[in-house]
């Protein structure tokens, strides 16, 4: 009996009513296996564990020690994330798919979609999923027979993942982040570095120092990217080329892969991530040629560096899913002279690092949100000659979105761009980033635009 057909004679419980467990449970239903569904706010969702349960399928973001976890785990029920559950599902109805899978603190979805227009021009065919797009159980289930799966994977799916076995991983970048979920950021950067155990083949940023040391006690094969001239075993850029020196059949040779001019925008982060793409493409056999049209062809997701609007000389842009304060500094650094929009719920992450890189492209501050004091402070001890203005909140997040416009639009002057590129999540004032970054947009066309 295989472990799909074993599901019938077990008991389930599916932890989560979000989107991934909602996934799973649908998936249980079709199969005729009956689950219950636990949650702390969904109606008819179960809260509290009582009676034993042979399995549990775990969403992202339900700490190991929740009670409901506790008490599931107490019963001696077995317990898998939703991504080791998907890998066994994988294993018998597509055994002969293969995944790729990126994490990082910043540019995971970004990266992750390059590779998806990658496989939109290359002769494989693929999908990305996971903490993009569809769960992946979705996609198993959708009837499309994919040769490959890339899964984004944040640090929530990595801390409980341990089964499934990768063709090649990409790690991006690791900075402080989800520090209030993880307990300190050692745990979230091991968390983050659990991906490399799954793959024998990892495409690491060599110039994000925290990667590098972290992956040094790792034995697999390491291919570095890098923004300068790429060594043999490396990825790299040479004048405006995008280079290949690690996938070719000679090291002593190098192939192009992309122009500079064929990434947009062509930002220093955006081009690194256009790299973790191609080394991961490269790694599972897509040609240079494919590549190249894959990245010539991707556009920016909305809410990431998103041009709203340019009007007497003034720029006004979208990076609400900046949301940790390694994100806003790459935001920060793509423009001269910025109005800077931030604040919100900081997870615990230092303010400090963050100013003290990019004080020189911050013209004033427009702070939001519970932990915007957090930011204040920073501002005034490591930059105290950049003014700043604390937004009152009176319960509206359009009218206060209206009033940070108005703000903005007092301060800045030709040359100058007005940046949203919060530092922190958005949940205290907003439903999420994407209706933050919405409202900016609204609020950036109702007040300027006109």
């Amino acid at each position: 009996m295989n472990f799909l057909e074993d599901l019938a004679n077990q008991k389930i419980a599916v932890v989560g009513a979000g989107v991934t467990g909602s996934a799973v449970l649908d998936f249980l239903v079709t199969r005729g296996v009956s689950a219950d569904l636990f949650d702390e706010k969904a109606p008819n969702a179960l809260r509290t564990v009582d009676k034993g349960y042979d399995l549990a399928i775990i969403s992202p973001g339900w700490k190991v020690d929740h009670p409901v976890v506790e008490a599931l785990r107490n019963t001696g029920a077995e317990l898998l994330s939703e991504i080791d559950f998907a890998w066994k599902v994988k294993e018998v109805v597509a055994p002969h798919q293969k995944w790729i899978a990126l994490t990082g603190t910043n540019g995971k979805t970004t990266t992750v979609q390059m590779v998806q227009s990658i496989f939109d021009y290359s002769s494989q065919s693929g999908v990305a999923c996971g903490n993009v797009g569809e769960p992946v159980i979705s996609v198993l289930v959708s009837g499309e027979n994919y040769d490959f799966l890339a899964l984004e994977l944040s640090s929530f799916q990595l801390e409980w993942s341990s089964l499934p076995s990768y063709e090649a991983v990409a790690l991006l970048n690791i900075a402080p982040d989800h520090i209030d979920w993880h307990g300190s950021f050692d745990k979230y950067a091991t968390a983050k570095l659990k991906l490399l155990s799954a793959s024998s083949v990892a495409i690491i940023n060599g110039e994000d120092s925290e990667s590098v040391l972290r992956s040094s006690a790792w034995g697999g094969k390491k291919v570095f990217y890098y923004l300068d001239t790429p060594q043999p075993g490396e990825l790299g850029l040479v004048e405006n080329l995008l280079i290949d020196r690690a996938f070719t059949a000679d090291p002593t040779i190098a192939i192009d892969f992309a122009e500079l001019s064929d990434i947009h925008p062509t930002v220093p982060h955006n081009v690194s991530n256009a790299m973790a793409a191609a080394g991961l493409a490269l790694a599972i056999g897509i040609s240079h040629d494919e590549i190249r049209t894959g990245l010539k062809n991707f556009t920016l997701d909305r809410h990431r560096l998103e041009l709203v609007l340019e009007h007497d000389g003034i720029a006004w842009v979208n990076d609400s899913k900046a949301t940790n304060p390694h994100a806003a500094a790459a935001a920060l650094l793509s423009h001269i002279s910025s109005i800077w929009i931030a604040g919100g719920l900081a997870k615990g992450a230092e303010m400090a690092p963050l100013i003290e890189r990019c004080a020189l492209r911050i013209k004033a501050a427009i702070l939001i949100g519970q932990d915007a004091p957090i930011i204040a402070t920073a501002l005034s001890k490591h930059a105290p000659t950049i003014p700043y203005f604390i937004m009152p909140f009176s319960g509206d997040s359009e009218d206060l979105m209206r009033e940070v416009v108005k703000q903005a639009k007092e301060l800045a002057v030709s040359g100058d761009t007005v940046l949203l590129a919060p530092a922190c999540a958005s949940m205290d004032q907003f439903r999420d980033y994407a209706d933050r970054g919405e409202k900016f947009v609204s609020m950036v066309r109702e007040v300027v635009g006109r």
